[in-house]
């Protein structure tokens, strides 16, 4: 479980594929304070810290995990949002975020509005689950919906968080990892269960 607060943005060092899934190398001050073991979420997606050297530590995406999120696209030198899992008793400064991506949904617009930003994206199949003030996780950064309408919705970015992300290198036609608010999933589900 996650809050969806970044704590630092990493470096990708290295990606191998072994069979089909991929080991991803990150570069990231928080590495020598990991565990092999330990969820890390990076872009929003919970992988498991699986070597650990020095400032860099290793991760394995599946097959599953690379089709349905951005990580199948990383490449050396790419940025990835980071952020180890909560703690009990910590704060939540967020909103509670499991980490297991919906899929992705990619930004139509970037606008700057006086010092901070505002981020628009496509409207998404699973749009009945989306809410005008709502939260939402986009490439784990917890943000809530500033605008939802019938093509697409926006999210507005703040500066501390436009400079401490990845969003400050998200141009019109990338893709972010969307995670719906887990709240409403399990409410949906059970209105459509009737």
């Amino acid at each position: 479980m996650f809050t969806g607060i970044i704590e630092e943005v990493g470096r990708v060092t290295a990606l191998r594929d072994e069979g089909a899934n991929r080991v991803i190398t990150v570069e990231a001050r928080m590495a020598p304070e990991l565990n092999v073991d330990q969820s890390v979420s990076h872009n929003g997606v919970c992988l498991t810290v699986v070597r650990i050297n020095g400032d860099r530590f290793e991760t394995v995406a599946v097959k599953e995990t690379l089709e349905r999120s951005n990580l199948g696209h990383l490449r050396v030198g790419d940025a990835v949002n980071l952020e180890r899992s909560l703690r009990l008793g910590d704060r939540l400064d967020g909103h509670l975020v499991q980490g297991h991506v919906d899929g992705m949904v990619r930004c139509t617009e970037v606008r700057e509005e006086g010092g901070s930003w505002r981020f628009r994206f496509e409207l998404p199949d699973e749009k009945h689950l989306l809410v005008q003030k709502g939260s939402i996780c986009l490439n784990g950064v917890s943000l809530t919906i500033a605008q939802l309408d019938d093509v697409g919705f926006s999210v507005a970015i703040i500066p501390y968080t436009f400079g401490h992300t990845t969003f400050k290198h998200l141009r019109p036609g990338g893709a972010v990892n969307v995670e719906y608010d887990v709240v409403g999933k399990y409410v949906a589900r059970m209105v459509r269960r009737g």
